[in-house]
């Protein structure tokens, strides 16, 4: 049975997602609604609900793109008793809408409503795991891994870029389809659908990894987390460099060797941990957030060990702007199980004494763009794979728009980091944009 899409940019709902609770941390956010910090549910949850929507400057059944609209009255009950997960799952359940829920979630991150509630219990839950477990452990990750990005190539075939990049892409100079002329001065907040640039965006963002590295023929780069393969193939290709690349993650790794034949390429199903060799260049797209604070250290010490004497790493990641030991709630049973978005106060303690930061580059507001552009694919081929069922969906377009929101607000950032060992003689790193 074929399900019709949803439309993702009007209806779509929720409150706290990766953009409400940073994508995997300070789950907080999410239970706006409870005002009463000594806990517990508010006598009148949908009374004290419509007070904090109002001074928000949110209508219950509006006509403004942050409004929404309640199917259920139980949604005020759940969300005040299971916070985070209970605002995620009662969308995911259709019990709400927002016009626009990027729309929405913008404003109540901007309008700071985290700062009046209490920690959900499930948050506590959480970092009591993260205490006590290492949640990103070898066998840990590989189970992570597989929990998202074994959910079906049908579905990022679809939603991403022919080369299936899932990162941010790198919009600069970059127009919106409905203007091919002008420069984009509006790429950093756009709000129509990029499906088209959405191509040129992604090819832009690796060639800007590549010529931050200094990439050139015959060098070795290592790839860690290469995903299926799009930015080894480009690297290859392009620069005519040798590329080994790593993913935990099956079906990358067989559309990686598939994308990747006959190049001078290497893709391992293996985790970084279990590398060998040397190479003359390193970098993780869109991986460090899986490596979990406890292995920050390990990491770097790990990179160091692969890294030739003279060599240089690149690491893009969605940062917090907060230390963060345990991811929220809702992503960590939904989409990311056990991610952790680092600060940069983290990368910088863990890779201090051995590293030296050349460069930290933050275009953030660039994944607003990218998430609407992957959100209007999806949603014009949902009907194509119809296996995925409408709750599916609406978990997925949750997942999406609420973290264009956060990426909007700036409570969550987009880095590109550059490193260079420390304790040699270098000229000064010139940044490349």
């Amino acid at each position: 049975m074929t399900v019709a899409p949803i439309v993702l940019r009007p209806k779509i709902c929720d409150c706290s997602t990766i953009g409400l609770s940073q994508s995997f941390g300070d789950g907080s956010i999410v239970s706006f609604f409870d005002t009463h910090r000594h806990g517990g549910l508010v006598p009148d949850a949908k009374s004290t609900g419509l007070e904090l929507l109002d001074a928000a400057g949110i209508t219950l059944g509006g006509n403004a793109p942050q409004d929404i609209c309640v199917h259920d009255d139980r949604f005020w009950a759940r969300v005040l008793k299971h916070r985070e997960l209970g605002l995620g799952e009662s969308y995911m359940d259709g019990d709400w809408d927002a016009n626009q829920l990027d729309q929405f979630l913008t404003v109540v991150q901007t309008a700071d409503l985290r700062s009046l509630v209490s920690p959900s219990p499930q948050l506590f839950v959480l970092g009591m795991k993260s205490l006590l477990l290492n949640r990103q452990s070898r066998w840990r990750a590989r189970r992570n891994a597989r929990a998202h990005y074994n959910r079906g190539n049908d579905l990022y075939q679809r939603m991403l870029d022919s080369r299936m990049i899932y990162s941010c892409a790198y919009w600069k100079d970059i127009p919106l389809e409905a203007d091919t002329t002008e420069p984009d001065t509006r790429a950093p907040d756009a709000t129509e659908p990029d499906t088209v640039s959405l191509e040129r965006a992604q090819e832009a963002k690796l060639d800007l990894i590549c010529r931050k590295l200094g990439l050139q023929a015959g060098m070795k780069l290592l790839d860690i987390g290469c995903g299926w393969g799009g930015f080894a193939q480009f690297a290859a290709q392009r620069y005519d460099v040798e590329v080994t690349g790593v993913s935990p993650a099956e079906e990358q790794v067989e559309v990686a060797r598939q994308r990747c034949d006959g190049l001078k390429v290497h893709i391992l199903h293996a985790d970084y941990r279990d590398l060998r060799g040397k190479y003359d260049r390193i970098t993780s797209i869109g991986m460090m957030e899986h490596v979990g604070p406890k292995n920050l250290p390990g990491f770097f010490d790990k990179c160091r060990e692969l890294l030739n004497d003279e060599g240089m790493m690149l690491h893009h990641t969605i940062g917090s702007n907060d230390w963060q030991t345990s991811g929220d709630p809702w992503f960590d049973r939904h989409i990311f199980p056990g991610g952790v978005l680092p600060s940069l106060a983290q990368i910088a303690k863990a890779a201090q004494t051995h590293w030296s930061i050349e460069d930290v580059h933050n275009f953030g507001p660039y994944y607003t763009r990218t998430l609407l552009a992957w959100q209007a694919k999806i949603a014009a081929h949902w009907h194509e794979i119809p296996h995925y069922d409408e709750r599916f969906r609406r978990m997925w377009d949750y997942y999406l728009l609420s973290s264009a929101a956060g990426f909007r607000a700036r409570v969550i950032q987009l880095w590109q980091i550059v490193f260079t060992r420390s304790k040699r003689q270098r000229p000064i790193w010139t940044p490349v944009r």
